[in-house]
C-alpha cells in the first residue's frame, strides 16, 4: 500500500543515520544520471553572458536574442509531463538514451550554426532532448535507489549538481566566451553528451512497461495506453504559458501575443484538468494531485525555484550596474554561492534523515525568505558586495535544502509504475518555476527609474512570498513543532 508520508525515524527502526554505502555500480549509475542532469542545468545559464557575442556573429537583433533562451525553454518545459508518462509506458531507459543522443546532436548543430535559423533549431532540439532526459533520469534514480538513506543521498547529490550546474554555467559562460568565443559554450555541452552517452547503455537498469496481474498472480504486459487528449492539452498549455512569460520578460505583458498566449495557456490547462477527470488512463492522476505531499511539495518547489531565480537575476543587475563589477567578478560572487551549495548538498540528506523531508522543506523555505530579506540592506557602497555574497550564498544553501526535500516529499510512497508521473510533476514545477519568477518580478527592477529602488522592491516581494509559502506549506503538510512524523515505507 502506498504511503504518502515521509519523515524521520529513530535509529531502532531504520538504517543507521550515517552516510549509506553505495556499491561501485551504484556510484557509476549515479554518476551517469547526475552528469546528464548537470549538463541540462548548465544549459540553462551557460549561454546568457554569450548572447551579445552570439548576436553579433550570427546577425541577430537584440529583440531576437531572447529566442536563444526561449527556443530551449519552450520544448524543455512543455514536453516534460508527456515524456515522463511515455517513459513510464514504454521504458525510461530507452527514452533517456534517445534524449541524451538528441541533446548531443543538437548541441553540435548549435556549435556549428551558420545562421540564426540553424542555431535556433539546435536550441529547440536541445530543449526537446532535455524534456526527455530530466523526468526519465529522475525516475531512473528514484527507482534504482530505494526509499530511505540511499535515495536521500542520491537525491542530495542530484540536487547539489542541479544547483551547481546553473551557477557553474554563469561563471563558465563568461570565461569560455572571452577565451574561445560563444561557440565554445555549446561545444562544452556536446562534450558532456559524448562523455555520458557511451557509459549509459551498459550501466542503466532496463525499465519495463507497466504490467498487470494475470491468472495466478503472474504479471503480464499491459497494452500501453497514452492519454492523447491530455497530452495535447497539457503540452500546448505549458508551451503557451512558457512562451507568454518568456516574452513578457523582455517586452512586458501588454503585447497582444503575450495576452493571447496567457489566455490560451489558462484555457488549455483548465481543459486538461477536465480531460484528466474523465480519462480511463490519465496522463496525470488527479487523486495523486490531491495528495497533500504531492500538492504542497510541488507548491514549495515552485516557490523556491521561481523566487531564487529572480534573486540571481536582480543581483546580477545590481552587481554589474550599481557596484560596477565586471562579468568575471560577478561570476566569482556566484561561484562562492555554488561552493556553499555543494557543501549544503552533502549535508542535506543527513538533516532530512533526522528531521524529515517535510520539516526540512518548511525550514529551508523560511531560511531562504529570511536571508533574502537581509539583502534589503544592499546599498550603492562597495562594502555591499560582501553582504550580497554572504546572504545569497546562505540563501542558496536553504534553497538547495528545499529542492532536495520537496523532491523527496513528492515522490515518497509513490509506486514505481507512477514514478515517471511524480518526477514529471517535480521537474515541470522546476522548469515553470525558473521561467515564471523573472518575468513576474524581475521586470519591476528593469523598468524602474531607480535601479536600486527597483532591486529593493523585488527583493522585498520575493522574501514575503517565500516566507508566506513556508507558513502555508507547514499548515498544508501539517508540520508542527516537536511533532513526530510517521515513518516512510522505505525505512522499515
Amino acid at each position: 500500500m502506498a504511503i504518502d508520508t515521509d519523515t524521520p525515524t529513530t535509529p531502532s527502526v531504520r538504517e543507521p543515520l550515517g552516510t549509506p554505502r553505495l556499491s561501485t555500480r551504484d556510484k557509476l549509475v549515479l554518476f551517469v544520471l547526475c552528469a546528464a542532469q548537470f549538463m541540462v542545468a548548465l544549459d540553462f545559464s551557460v549561454l546568457n553572458v554569450a548572447l551579445p557575442a552570439l548576436g553579433s556573429d550570427l546577425g541577430m537583433s537584440r529583440s531576437a536574442l531572447q529566442w536563444a533562451v526561449t527556443a530551449f525553454a519552450l520544448p524543455s518545459g512543455g514536453f516534460l509531463l508527456l515524456f515522463g508518462r511515455i517513459g513510464d509506458l514504454f521504458g525510461r531507459r530507452k527514452l533517456f538514451l534517445t534524449g541524451l543522443a538528441l541533446f548531443g546532436a543538437a548541441s553540435l548543430l548549435a556549435t556549428l550554426a551558420w545562421d540564426p535559423a540553424s542555431f535556433l533549431t539546435g536550441r529547440a532540439l536541445q530543449g526537446l532532448g532535455a524534456a526527455a532526459i530530466v523526468p526519465t533520469g529522475m525516475s531512473l534514480l528514484t527507482t534504482t535507489f530505494p526509499e530511505g538513506p540511499a535515495r536521500d543521498r542520491a537525491l542530495g547529490i542530484s540536487g547539489t549538481l542541479l544547483s551547481l550546474g546553473f551557477t557553474v554555467g554563469m561563471v563558465a559562460g563568461g570565461t569560455l566566451t572571452d577565451a574561445f568565443g560563444w561557440r565554445s559554450t555549446m561545444a562544452l555541452l556536446t562534450l558532456f553528451a559524448l562523455l555520458v552517452l557511451p557509459l549509459a547503455p551498459a550501466l542503466l537498469p532496463k525499465s519495463l512497461p507497466q504490467s498487470r496481474e494475470g491468472t495466478g498472480g503472474t504479471p503480464v504486459p499491459e497494452r500501453p495506453r497514452l492519454d492523447v487528449p491530455g497530452a495535447v492539452t497539457v503540452t500546448a498549455g505549458l508551451l503557451s504559458l512558457i512562451y507568454a512569460l518568456s516574452t513578457a520578460a523582455d517586452h512586458g505583458f501588454a503585447r497582444a501575443d503575450v495576452v493571447a498566449a496567457l489566455t490560451a495557456g489558462v484555457v488549455l490547462l483548465a481543459a486538461f484538468v477536465t480531460v484528466e477527470s474523465r480519462s480511463q488512463a490519465p496522463l496525470v492522476s488527479l487523486p495523486m494531485l490531491r495528495r497533500r505531499t504531492v500538492a504542497w511539495g510541488n507548491f514549495g518547489g515552485l516557490v523556491t525555484f521561481s523566487m531564487m531565480s529572480t534573486v540571481v537575476f536582480v543581483l546580477t543587475l545590481y552587481l554589474q550596474e550599481i557596484l560596477h563589477l565586471s562579468a568575471f567578478e560577478t561570476g566569482l560572487v556566484f561561484g562562492v554561492q555554488g561552493v556553499v551549495s555543494a557543501v549544503a548538498g552533502a549535508w542535506a540528506p543527513r538533516v532530512i534523515g533526522r528531521v524529515g523531508a517535510r520539516r526540512t522543506l518548511v525550514a529551508s523555505l523560511a531560511g531562504q525568505g529570511a536571508l533574502i530579506a537581509a539583502l534589503l540592506g544592499l546599498s550603492a557602497d562597495g562594502w555591499s558586495v560582501w553582504l550580497a555574497t554572504a546572504a545569497v550564498s546562505l540563501a542558496s544553501m536553504c534553497h538547495l535544502g528545499a529542492i532536495i526535500s520537496y523532491g523527496l516529499t513528492v515522490t515518497s510512497g509513490v509506486p514505481d509504475g507512477e514514478q515517471g508521473l511524480a518526477t514529471g510533476l517535480v521537474t515541470s514545477t522546476q522548469q515553470v518555476g525558473i521561467t515564471v519568477g523573472i518575468p513576474l518580478l524581475g521586470v519591476l527592477a528593469t523598468t524602474s527609474g531607480d535601479l536600486l529602488s527597483g532591486v529593493h522592491t523585488v527583493l522585498a516581494i520575493d522574501a514575503a512570498v517565500v516566507l508566506l509559502a513556508a507558513a502555508l506549506v507547514a499548515v498544508g503538510l501539517r508540520v508542527r513543532s516537536g511533532a513526530v512524523e510517521p515513518q516512510p515505507l522505505g525505512a522499515r
